[in-house]
């Protein structure tokens, strides 16, 4: 099976909303683990581009194809957003959802 985690809102916590810097959302990642224990195919994607995606699954120490975001269907795609990118698609909880994403998203770098 392909699994596949979106990275901001997801495997990220933004540092719009830790008001210092961006973390990691150790929930979802041991998700992710458990997936990997089990022996999927573990894909990690971005809507910010494959730099983006691959500067956070190394800074995380995650094993897991780098592709871009819904470039292939999956089985199971995680994401903070309703998306139709897999079989199954389970959206993650945002955290403070009510503050806005839209200056970070055009300011931030890998």
């Amino acid at each position: 099976m392909k699994i596949a985690f979106d990275v901001d809102d997801t495997l990220i916590i933004p540092s719009v909303v830790t008001g210092n810097r961006d973390v990691p959302n150790y929930e979802t990642i041991a998700i992710f683990r458990w997936f990997h224990q089990l022996g999927y195919d573990m894909i990690i994607w971005s809507g910010s581009g494959m730099d983006w995606a691959e500067t956070w699954r190394d800074k995380l120490g995650l094993d897991a194809r780098v592709i871009v975001k819904g470039s292939e269907w999956v089985d199971i795609a995680f994401d903070d957003c309703d998306v139709k990118l897999g079989d199954k698609n389970i959206r993650v909880k945002r955290v403070a959802n009510n503050i806005s994403r839209e200056v970070w998203n055009k300011t931030k770098r890998p």
